[in-house]
């Protein structure tokens, strides 16, 4: 099979390494979010800080909501809240068991860890390895009495990796007719001993390690350093290495803290859209050329869709802007951080709606103050950016057309960037890329096309769109039977007769799913390779018929 548009990859490295892990954390995460997100509402709604809750305005107006149920309570009182509930199984008060089980909180404690376990099993080991690291992340779960979100993360990996290694020791050995015997067996013992090694080993050093990194954001908020932060998370955002940050300490962290007291500023230090927001509208009124042009419709993706990597290449064009970004990041940190902002739950994406959706737990007051951050932010990154985009307007009215250009190759080489405001500034540049050798080349199939798949690292926003864009190009050409979904590129079975990526992810992608007749595109939304893919499709029609 033959690909497109080869890309120039690097392999190895420091930065590289770093996106892997990022990218297999995020993995983890983001296919359970609809679970955060119900987990969030209940919380929001609920506890004795939401909405329905004892210390709310509405607490005693509202009775027919069931709020001591739903946060566990046996009916006694809505402000005994899922904590009271949780100290009650811990303190061995087996008769009240059942009366005090709500929702809140045996979904953080059981089923949101849980999902985390079996997702990351199955990225490792398939259904097999996620069912083993369910059982396992178990046993750390009941030996201890915080949410196990980070010993989900870690013991799921590798409890899938461990079964993966003991099924290799007999595989080809088993006599026929006994393989279920020997799997169901040897899956069940593991996951046994794994759990019972979870519970007096891993769960305790779970703990410390929770410990220390909890008390390393306390010493941060003490000395009002949490701002600070912006300075590693706002660059790591532009170069793709923030999943590591965001979804192995944030994110953890994050949802202890909302556990206890219904939010946290830890979902808002990488997921507010300010900065971005505001690096777009600078260029909006000061930038020149394809930025200039692009950037209204890129602000609008990035604000409400939250789709923060449309700005990347902007950033990238204008490197000494990841300083606006930074001091953007860093203004909305302290808003939330002295005012006392924060979500309940995760906001992805991170969209303005999105985190509104996870402000309202708060009540108004919070929202208000979560709106001020992102404002100033806003305004903090777009001032700045301003004053560097007219200091240098001359020379980038000069070397626009290269400067731009290589800053959405750069963007591309470090992850991948789509977003449907890239349309226009895509066009521009088409003709350029062209010129150098990127973005063309043919695919050559030779079975029928019948099952598309676009392929980014996390299979959902860039990938997504992607998709759409392709699945109206066939309906438009009147092209019917042909199956356009997207996916992550470690989810890639094989099974698709064409694959399209971004061009640093194409090696990837071969080695996922070498059979396949791979597509390089530099990006997913104004890809001139669609066309070409709906003729070879259209041709292979005809020529069949």
């Amino acid at each position: 099979m033959t690909t497109t548009s080869p890309a120039a990859t690097r392999s190895g490295g420091l930065r590289t390494g770093v996106q892997r892990f990022g990218t297999f954390l995020s993995g983890m995460i983001m296919p359970n979010i609809a679970a955060f997100i119900a987990w969030g509402f209940i919380t929001m709604l609920f506890i004795p800080a939401g909405f329905f809750g004892a210390d709310s305005p509405f607490g005693s107006a509202w009775h027919w909501a069931p709020v001591a149920e739903i946060i566990g309570g046996g009916g006694d009182s809505a402000a005994i809240g899922w904590n009271g509930a949780m100290t009650a199984i811990a303190e061995g008060d087996g008769g009240n068991f059942f009366a005090y089980v709500g929702l809140v909180g045996p979904m953080v404690t059981y089923l949101l860890p849980l999902l985390i376990a079996n997702t990351a099993g199955r990225m490792v080991y398939g259904e097999r390895g996620g069912v083993v690291a369910t059982i396992a992340t178990m046993g750390v779960i009941v030996g201890t009495n915080i949410p196990m979100f980070l010993g989900a993360m870690i013991m799921g990996p590798i409890a899938a990796w461990i079964t993966k290694q003991m099924d290799k020791l007999w595989d080809g050995k088993i006599r026929p007719g006994f393989e279920m015997l020997v799997n169901n067996f040897s899956a069940g013992i593991l996951g046994m001993i794994l759990a019972i090694v979870g519970f007096f080993a891993f769960g305790p050093v779970m703990l410390g390690v929770s410990a220390v990194l909890g008390a390393a954001v306390d010493w941060l908020v003490s000395l009002n350093l949490l701002p600070v932060v912006s300075i590693i998370v706002e660059p790591a955002k532009v170069l793709f290495l923030n999943n590591a940050i965001n979804h192995g300490v944030f994110t953890p962290l994050g949802i202890e803290q909302a556990a206890d007291t219904g939010k946290s500023i830890l979902f808002l230090i990488e997921a507010n859209p300010g900065p971005g927001l505001g690096l777009l509208l600078a260029f909006t009124f000061f930038g020149v050329g394809a930025a200039k042009a692009s950037a209204p419709g890129a602000a609008i993706i990035q604000f409400f869709g939250g789709i923060h990597e449309i700005y990347f290449p902007y950033a990238l064009s204008k490197p000494t802007t990841i300083l606006a970004l930074i001091a953007g990041g860093a203004a909305g940190v302290t808003t939330n951080m002295v005012l006392g902002g924060g979500l309940g739950f995760p906001a992805a994406p991170g969209s303005i709606i999105a985190v509104t959706a996870a402000a309202l737990g708060g009540g108004v007051g919070n929202v208000l103050v979560v709106y001020l951050s992102v404002l100033i932010a806003a305004a903090v990154t777009f001032f700045i950016t301003a004053v560097i985009l007219r200091a240098s307007r001359k020379r980038d009215l000069a070397a626009e057309g290269d400067s731009f250009g290589a800053a959405i190759a750069q963007t591309e080489a470090n992850k991948g960037k789509s977003s449907a405001a890239m349309d226009s500034l895509r066009a521009s540049s088409a003709a350029a890329g062209a010129a150098a050798g990127t973005g063309t080349a043919t695919a050559v199939a030779t079975t029928p096309i019948q099952n598309v798949v676009f392929a980014c690292d996390a299979g959902m926003g860039s990938s997504a769109m992607g998709a759409s864009v392709l699945r109206n190009k066939f309906k438009k050409a009147g092209i019917e039977g042909v199956t356009v979904t997207n996916q992550a590129i470690a989810n890639l079975d094989g099974t698709a007769d064409l694959v399209i990526t971004q061009q640093q992810l194409t090696d990837r992608a071969k080695a996922q799913s070498p059979n396949s007749v791979h597509v390089s595109v530099d990006n997913f939304m104004n890809a001139p390779q669609y066309e070409e893919v709906v003729e070879m499709v259209r041709e292979q029609r005809e020529s069949g018929e």
